[in-house]
């Protein structure tokens, strides 16, 4: 994962600035940030810097400060909001339309044994479809094989907000190369906890007590909102742990 330059609203992007996948039966992903007007042209539709993961062959704008849009296989996580007969209607951020859960749309689900969740009830859901034109929709499952993969309510623990960037490099596969994160590596080293990373810019987190619980929370807003390295954030969780 690069950042290749910076780009602002309304720009087209370049065929030379595209990735060029490592294997070539992989399809280009548009990540948050562009949009694809048929036949070929990618445009910018917020300002940042310009990303791309050669091996994923995805291409996305970084913005750390903007709200969050719905991208179709983000996960996330919601707050159920209310539900209709068929439905959750879940809460993403303050400033989004409310995402549409099928009450079926967990692993294993029946109408007998689907989960009852309540008004303020977590879920970790991933994005199934997602449009300006209607109202996201999400799943708490994998409908391809019908398994949770780690989907579903969260039970307990507390939420915390990062920037959509930081929610961004929890996600990778590689934090330490390609996020330049070790503070959850450093903490698990000492504190056993659980962890679910909503791509929206929310972290639940859920150790043995609170107070275990907001050290993992603290580390995580803190090397954020002060944009610590490696070495910062080794020391900030020794001070944290003491």
């Amino acid at each position: 994962m690069a950042v290749q330059t910076l780009v602002m609203p309304g720009q087209v992007i370049e065929e030379d600035l595209l990735p060029v996948p490592q294997k070539s039966s992989i399809p280009l992903k548009l990540g948050p940030g562009l949009r694809h007007t048929p036949p070929s042209t990618i445009t910018t539709t917020i300002a940042g810097p310009l990303c791309i993961d050669r091996k994923k062959n995805a291409i996305w704008v970084e913005n750390n400060s903007g709200r969050y849009i719905p991208q179709t296989n983000d996960v996330i996580i919601a707050t159920v909001h209310h539900s209709s007969t068929d439905w959750y209607h879940c809460a993403i951020t303050p400033h989004t339309t409310f995402a549409q859960l099928p009450q079926l749309a967990f692993e294993g689900a029946t109408k007998k044994t689907r989960p009852q969740l309540s008004s303020g009830s977590l879920i970790y859901a991933r994005v199934t479809a997602a449009s300006k034109h209607f109202d996201p929709e999400i799943a708490c499952y994998n409908p391809s094989t019908g398994k949770g993969e780690g989907l579903g309510e969260l039970k307990g623990g507390m939420v915390f907000d990062v920037s959509l960037g930081m929610a961004r490099r929890l996600l990778l596969n590689k934090q330490r190369e390609e996020g330049k994160l070790v503070v959850l590596e450093d903490i698990a080293e000492q504190l056993a906890f659980e962890i679910a990373v909503g791509r929206n810019g929310k972290v639940w987190v859920k150790a043995n007590g609170v107070k275990e619980t907001l050290v993992v929370g603290k580390a995580l807003q803190s090397t954020d909102q002060e944009g610590l390295d490696i070495d910062e954030q080794r020391k900030l969780v020794k001070k944290l742990l003491r």
